[in-house]
Order: C-alpha cells, then structure tokens, then sequence
C-alpha cells in the first residue's frame, strides 16, 4: 500500500548528512528514529531506513535477552550443586 502523500524522491548527501547527524544526538535518536519510521508523509527512503534499523535493533535485543537468560539459568544450575 503506497501512501500518496510520501516523498519518494531521492535523498541527498546532505539530506543524509543531517539525518545522521540528529540520529547520532542520544534521546533525540530514539524520538526521531520512531517519528521518521511511523510517519506517513515523511521521504520513504528515510522511513525504510529507520524501519530497518528498528527491525535490527529488536532483533539484536531478542538475542541478548535469549543469551542472558541462558546464562542465568546456567549460573542458577551451577549454584546449586
């Protein structure tokens, strides 16, 4: 489904120049990232590309959650005996 509304014309270097720069500023990244990715009518390649680093970022997240419960539950095992 194609919102009529986004921009779909290429970004340009400072285009992403500044994109990067107010995702490099802590808080305002994470403001931005689900502004940008949520947006209706925002540039499309800006949301698919905070869309993707949004997938990244959980999927990161689900492996070390995964990793640390396994580590934990191992340490409990080991406590034990």
């Amino acid at each position: 489904m194609v919102n009529e509304h986004a921009d779909t014309r290429p970004m340009t270097v400072g285009d992403w120049m500044l994109t990067l720069l107010v995702l490099a500023i802590p808080v305002v990244n994470l403001i931005m990232y689900l502004v940008w990715a949520l947006s209706g009518s925002g540039n499309l390649n800006r949301r698919n590309f905070c869309r993707a680093s949004i997938y990244w970022f959980l999927i990161i997240l689900g492996i070390y959650i995964f990793f640390m419960a396994l580590v934990g539950v191992a340490s409990v095992a080991t406590s034990s005996l």
